[in-house]
């Protein structure tokens, strides 16, 4: 009784043990806060939660894009499957921690011939057999192999997820921006047919006052040289509008062909994005979660390594009854069942078990490494966006200054021209500056816009609560 207690306890006591060190995250050397947020952004804290960060801008249109992506996305949807794997991985290890239990039914019939000693006859003599039997066997996990197995696998799953965010995200965020540069377009179309109109009024203007005899020929050739290059500009931004409305007919998993977009000028306003802390990126961009997560995998296998020194005890048992026929196979005279532990070790392979060892620590500090970089392209990608986001916003504050004077200045040039004091050159130098004006104002406003978009993709998806995983994919 005292031997048994003993065993139990030893057995108890092994099956706790696990090769191997216990994770601990890795550290990394974050600032306190953000060097290029200069305070313009807002300070307060917003209640928009990350999976619905593009409603923000307030455009029906983007909103409804936005939803087909993640269901109707064909790389989203092999992201999606490849999270399916990993989570099947990691059941299938779990499963080692169980017995394996089998059933066999056999029936079996053999000859065999010989000489009789007696009266030289060959004899020939046949039995049969029949055999129902179950068998068991289980490895018990007393080096937490098949635990830190499992730990590996459930971290690679979880990095999986977090993958699968960060895929949507990506997509998310490269379907926003072409969306807006196609409005940036649209836009940019809208002011060349105007200024394809205003041009078209001058020129007429022009063939009139050369007509009265006003004016030399020369104004009106200028006239038409200007309304032509226009005319070339207004044609020139369809290519790029086609494009991008090719790309997010494929992001959002459609056809070319069966996708298009009616024209919308105008862009919605840029947004203040509230930067937040940077060690926040830590737990909010799922592309660092999956590094980290990464990184645990890579040290539960450090375990699994280790484990290979111990040897493995097997405990196997099997039960059943043996008959030559059917009739009354099950009773107790044809019953036969034997039990007992086997035990194996390796004495020597070479320095087999060392490789590995090694070879799974340094994947470990080559996953640490990795996930360090990866924090700090994060941190270089949120101050990026920080410095763009304030600086365009004070750069659209100066165009808009510069709009204003190109206009005043065209109208002006505008009605001297009409009283006959400057010549139509002058005409021309104001409407190309006024153009150009306008034009680099609509730019900026679309770079505004991206900037904000890339700034959400580098802060992790907006600002509230962490996204709930990917559910809207069907098989």
């Amino acid at each position: 009784m005292k031997l048994s207690f003993k065993i139990n306890i030893l057995a108890i006591t092994l099956a706790g043990c696990a090769m191997g060190p216990d994770y601990q995250r890795p550290t990394m050397d974050i600032p306190a806060q953000f060097k290029e947020d200069r305070g313009w952004v807002q300070t307060g804290s917003p209640v928009l939660n990350n999976d619905a960060w593009w409603t923000i801008f307030g455009d029906e249109t983007l909103n409804q894009l936005e939803s087909r992506v993640e269901a109707a996305n064909q790389s989203l949807r092999a992201s999606y499957y490849a999270h399916q794997q990993a989570l099947a991985l990691t059941d299938a290890a779990r499963a080692a921690e169980y017995p394996t239990v089998g059933a066999t039914v056999s029936s079996t019939k053999t000859s065999s011939g010989g000489v009789s000693t007696t009266t030289g006859a060959v004899t020939t003599t046949q039995v049969s057999g029949k055999t129902v039997s179950l068998t068991a066997s289980w490895i018990p996990d007393f080096w937490g192999k098949v635990r830190r197995q499992v730990e590996s696998n459930q971290a690679s799953s979880d990095a999986s997820a977090e993958t699968l965010h960060a895929a949507l995200l990506s997509l998310q965020g490269t379907l926003a921006q072409d969306y807006f540069l196609i409005r940036q377009l649209d836009s940019q179309t809208a002011l060349a047919k105007d200024t394809v109109a205003a041009y078209e009024k001058n020129l007429k203007i022009t063939q009139n006052r050369y007509q009265a005899g006003i004016v030399t020929q020369a104004d009106v050739a200028l006239a038409e040289s200007q309304l032509a290059t226009a005319r070339v500009q207004q044609v020139t931004f369809g290519i790029q509008r086609s494009q991008l409305e090719h790309a997010i007919a494929v992001l959002t998993g459609e056809a070319p062909a069966n996708f298009s977009l009616s024209a919308m000028p105008g862009l919605p306003e840029p947004q203040m994005i509230p930067a937040g802390l940077p060690s926040q990126l830590l737990l909010r961009r799922p592309d660092l979660i999956a590094a980290e997560r990464q990184v645990a995998a890579a040290n539960a296998l450090i375990g699994v390594a280790k484990s290979a020194y111990f040897p493995a005890l097997t405990l196997s048992g099997s039960r059943g009854w043996r008959s030559p026929t059917f009739t009354n196979l099950l009773s107790a005279p044809n019953v036969f069942w034997s039990m007992g532990p086997s035990l194996a070790e390796t004495i020597f392979d070479g320095g087999a078990r060392t490789a590995g060892v090694a070879q799974s620590q340094a994947s470990y500090q080559a996953a640490v490494a990795q996930y360090r970089q990866l924090g700090l392209t994060a941190l270089q990608q949120v101050e990026d966006q920080l410095a763009a986001a304030a600086i365009l916003n004070e750069e659209a504050g100066l165009q808009k200054l510069s709009v204003a004077a190109t206009d005043k200045s065209l109208r002006l040039a505008t009605d001297q021209y009409k009283a006959g004091t400057v010549s139509y050159l002058n005409v021309i130098t104001a409407q190309t500056a006024a153009y150009t004006a306008h034009n680099s104002a609509l730019l900026i406003s679309g770079q505004r816009l991206t900037a904000d978009v890339a700034l959400i993709q580098a802060l992790g998806g907006g600002w509230g609560e962490k996204a709930e995983p990917v559910t809207k994919i069907q098989p």
